[in-house]
């Protein structure tokens, strides 16, 4: 499988804490850490990529130790396949290791044009410095990399930036005339008729309001990790700056794509959490396929890809009406 994303401090920082937080499951979570690693999961959709990576990783190493030597000179070159049918009972386990694989190469980013738009598809976009913008659904940002400076213009909507670390040239977010420098860190910039509102996820961004037309110049509000600064696009406005409990963060930034991991969870509820967050819609004609269960890992995004596996499944027809609704039936 490819790495999410290319090398650098910050990339091995993040895989080193998804290693970590592989370890920490295999043991067991307490009550506070699933929510600390829930948390973790929606601060960097890369978080979720590295976990994924690593996951695989393992359980084909843990394969490979089921080889010893003694047993044969050659290892048995269907090792490391996917289990057969007779091991996966259910009809819809049977076809959700191959939704897996297919999940895990669908997350995976492709460098884009910076600019993007409210229907373009996916809503990730890998930047040329290696920083990644997210988009919620209707926003727009076009970007602008010189040699002296990296310039982001958040045009409509909601946006988070994971920046790559480079001091010689800030990364710096326009929205409604209200400029957000950062040198590496994450954070989202929503872009509102009140007002601009900046929320710290990582690391400390500097919020420069607005000019007044006449009078002292603006004092720079410096935003730390865990807090939010919310700010007029009038000329003269003062930032507020409040701190963040990390549940309210997870949940202000739950629109972000991520890699959902189910675990024989009723197909009714994986509806529901797609609907919830895509504007593609799935519609369970026949009730009793609420209670099907569903072992996948799939990013939320990719309604696509949730398509194809329940169209997979024996004895299920998946139709689409229009361009936003999915309906999966039985088959007659």
């Amino acid at each position: 499988m490819r790495r999410p994303e290319p090398d650098s401090a910050a990339a091995r920082r993040r895989s080193r804490a998804a290693a970590e937080w592989l370890v920490r499951r295999d043991r067991g979570l307490t009550g506070a850490e699933q929510d600390e690693f829930l948390q973790w999961l929606a601060l960097d959709p890369r978080h979720g990529e590295w976990l994924a990576l690593h996951r695989r990783t393992v359980a084909d190493f843990t394969a490979l130790a089921d080889w010893r030597p003694e047993h044969s000179g050659e290892p048995n070159p269907d090792l490391l396949a996917f289990p057969r049918r007779r091991v996966l009972r259910s009809p819809w386990v049977v076809v959700a290791a191959a939704v897996v694989v297919a999940a895990c190469v669908a997350i995976w980013p492709r460098p884009t044009s910076p600019a993007a738009g409210a229907g373009d598809e996916p809503r990730r976009r890998l930047l040329e410095d290696g920083s990644v913008v997210e988009l919620n659904r209707g926003a727009m940002v076009t970007a602008v990399f010189s040699t002296s400076e990296r310039r982001a213009v958040l045009e409509r909507g909601e946006a988070f930036f994971a920046v790559e670390k480079d001091p010689r040239r800030p990364f710096v977010v326009r929205a409604g005339g209200v400029d957000v420098r950062a040198v590496g860190t994450a954070f989202s910039v929503r872009l509102a008729p009140a007002g601009v509102e900046v929320l710290v996820a990582e690391g400390r961004v500097a919020v420069v309001p607005p000019p007044a037309p006449a009078g002292p110049v603006q004092d720079v509000a410096l935003v730390d990790a865990g807090h939010r600064a919310t700010v007029g696009v009038v000329p003269g406005a003062v930032p507020e700056i409040l701190p963040v409990a990390p549940g309210e963060i997870a949940r202000a930034l739950d629109w972000q794509p991520r890699l959902l991991d189910f675990a024989s969870a009723p197909l009714g509820l994986v509806v529901a959490e797609f609907n919830r967050r895509n504007a593609v819609q799935f519609t369970l004609a026949d009730p009793g396929l609420a209670a099907l269960p569903v072992v996948a890992a799939i990013r939320s995004d990719n309604t696509e890809g949730l398509a194809r596996f329940l169209a997979a499944a024996p004895g299920v027809v998946v139709e689409r009406r229009g361009p936003a609704e999915i309906v999966v039936r039985r088959r007659e």
